[in-house]
């Protein structure tokens, strides 16, 4: 790797670093949001880096929506094991049970969504003032709009024209009782920049990240994984295609994408030659033009 891209990268982790670090200053009770994908994956070595050679200071939260891939769920124990990182489970299943939330019906249901409710009161029950999660600017448009403090209200909301200004890399955690916190330490980081600093730091990954056979659906132009849970409509037929995930998440709105690229040097060359967005491939965000931020608003991740 080009020494100029290894000093662009350490910038971005200095950075990175630096704001875990004032979390852990500012706030009591902070959790790091952990849903198995490489930029969680990679916020979990960044907060080993920030607490060496102590322990990561911050629990990890996983929110469970029953649909997620088995290869996630099994890097995810093993992961937690290795970290000796503390891991909190909480899931969607059980909101709906609880009559928290309402099970989507029809041939694009999805639990998605429903993670918002099972996220909020896991952040109620435990008091966590302050959530860390892996989002970035690049992603998405309402993404784009975060700061790397983002303020929510008492019930757990954002409003993106009711943020703080963070000048001079200084963060502002004040907060009334009730309110808190989203913290995102890897804002200004891209997609290129997340797989070159998991190539230069040798971060292990789900295999789902790496080409593979597997049984796929192509339903409305996205590549949904075949499973008990994603089932052909009538009219659509389960394919056998190589096939990768650029992200990982529920696997009734996670779209594959047809890729040889089978190691890290093929994925770089790969997102470096594409021109459709990593969540150009996510069912969910293609429901409406503001699908994330009317998702955000409500207090998703």
């Amino acid at each position: 790797m080009p020494s100029y891209n290894q000093s662009h990268l350490r910038q971005l982790e200095s950075e990175a670093i630096y704001v875990m670090r004032e979390v852990a200053a500012q706030f009591e009770r902070p959790v790091l949001l952990f849903s198995g994908g490489k930029d969680s994956i990679v916020m979990t070595h960044l907060a080993q880096k920030a607490f060496w050679p102590g322990r990561i200071l911050f629990p990890l939260l996983h929110v469970d929506t029953g649909h997620n891939f088995p290869e996630t769920l099994d890097f995810r124990d093993e992961l937690v094991d290795k970290l000796g990182a503390r891991l909190i489970v909480r899931y969607v299943q059980d909101s709906i049970d609880q009559g928290r939330a309402k099970e989507e019906t029809g041939p694009t249901a999805s639990r998605n969504a429903l993670q918002i409710v099972t996220l909020l009161d896991a952040l109620n029950e435990f008091k966590f003032e302050a959530a860390l999660g892996g989002a970035r600017r690049d992603e998405e448009k309402a993404r784009a709009k975060e700061r790397f403090f983002s303020h929510r209200d008492r019930f757990g909301q954002w409003d993106p024209k009711n943020q703080r200004p963070e000048l001079w890399s200084l963060y502002n955690g004040r907060k009334h009782m009730g309110e808190s916190f989203r913290i995102f330490p890897i804002s200004n980081w891209t997609e290129m920049d997340i797989w070159q600093y998991i190539r230069m730091e040798n971060i292990e990954l789900p295999s789902l990240y790496f080409s593979h056979r597997r049984d796929v659906i192509n339903r409305d132009g996205v590549l949904l994984a075949a499973s008990d849970v994603v089932q052909p409509l009538p009219g659509e037929v389960v394919e056998n295609r190589v096939v990768r995930f650029r992200t990982i998440g529920d696997m009734t709105c996670t779209g594959a994408v047809m890729s040889g690229a089978a190691s890290l040097d093929d994925i770089i060359y790969e997102v470096a030659s594409a021109r459709v967005t990593e969540r150009g491939a996510r069912a969910d965000d293609k429901r409406s033009e503001a699908a994330m931020e009317d998702r955000k608003k409500q207090g998703y991740f």
